[in-house]
């Protein structure tokens, strides 16, 4: 009999757990007579009650396997542990707040059925702020501008993958880790599932601004050089710009003397301007030397604290390894 797994990480989500494991059980019941179905909750460094609550999950249900890592390392590489665990022939990646509604999990299996080795929930509607889907909406579109790979527009991390491209991700171990593009890049056949995204059930959110600014240059910077050309392409603009201007000076001071006026302030802005774009351009570097060096340290991804398997868990699962 084939096997299922669901990977949910968590970080400081003790008021969903309970909820979330009794709906998940509930939507799994029709795949149990032909496959064998467990569970991996990822304990990312939460400061609430959470981890308590993962083990009280375990102790009464023995298809769930509980990592709790050392401290929180972010949704991305708490994912990445519970991959780097799973022995399943689909891994089934959903968020732990109630957004992914778990009913969809088995449209995903479906697709899975008919050959697909990706399959990706990919967003109808959702009910978030019109902040956050006009930053989510220009976003994707400038990803889509400036990426080397296709990712596909209103997609998260939720989705269902193959045994195949799970082997395949744990080949890559770079740290700043944008899992979705990495799926795209792998290949493989993919497809979407549409589906609306509800609210968040309780707690807040796991990415604030500050984590959403630095995950999208995650995929930005991840998987496109564009950035770096951008440089060059500013650098010739701003030269073209000196060019013309010192072809008016020359121009006035040769025919139009009397109306050449000593501009100090025009001289002292285009510094500060100039100066500007300069510091801007080393930011840009600096973010690319920035995962140079990270890559170079060639550190663990996490490090694990405690891994808790349940008797109805293929023995065979592997040893987490980063």
């Amino acid at each position: 009999m084939r096997t299922i797994t669901y990977l949910f990480p968590i970080y400081n989500e003790a008021g969903n757990i309970d909820l979330l494991h009794k709906t998940v059980s509930e939507v799994v019941k029709p795949l149990e007579d032909r496959y064998r179905v467990n569970f991996i909750y990822v304990n990312d460094g939460s400061r609430d009650d959470s981890l308590a609550l993962l083990n009280a999950v375990a102790d009464a249900d023995d298809r769930v396997t509980v990592i709790d890592l050392s401290r929180n390392f972010g949704h991305q590489l708490a994912v990445t542990a519970g991959l780097d665990l799973a022995d399943a022939d689909a891994v089934i990646i959903m968020d732990s707040d109630m957004q992914d509604p778990p009913s969809v999990s088995l449209e995903l299996v479906e697709k899975w059925e008919q050959g697909y080795d990706v399959v990706y929930a990919q967003r109808r509607s959702r009910q978030d702020t019109a902040f956050k889907k006009a930053t989510a909406r220009a976003f994707y579109w400038f990803l889509r501008k400036v990426a080397e790979i296709d990712i596909p527009e209103n997609t998260g991390d939720f989705r269902l993958i193959d045994r195949k491209v799970v082997e395949e991700l744990r080949k890559f171990r770079e740290h700043n880790r944008f899992l979705r593009g990495l799926v795209s890049f792998i290949g493989f056949r993919q497809t979407a599932v549409q589906f609306d995204r509800d609210k968040r059930h309780a707690g807040v959110t796991g990415y604030p601004l500050r984590k959403m600014l630095r995950f999208a240059a995650d995929g930005i910077v991840g998987f496109s050089a564009a950035p770096l050309k951008l440089i060059s392409k500013v650098g010739y603009f701003i030269s073209f710009l000196a060019f013309v201007g010192i072809c008016y000076v020359v121009g006035v001071k040769l025919f139009l003397p009397d109306t050449a006026v000593p501009g100090w302030a025009f001289i002292t802005s285009a510094v500060f301007f100039l100066g500007g774009i300069q510091l801007i351009m080393l930011g840009v570097l600096g973010s690319y030397v920035g995962r140079i060096y990270t890559e170079v340290q060639a550190r663990p991804l996490y490090s694990v604290a405690s891994v808790r398997t349940g008797t109805n868990v293929p023995n065979d699962a592997r040893v987490l390894a980063s």
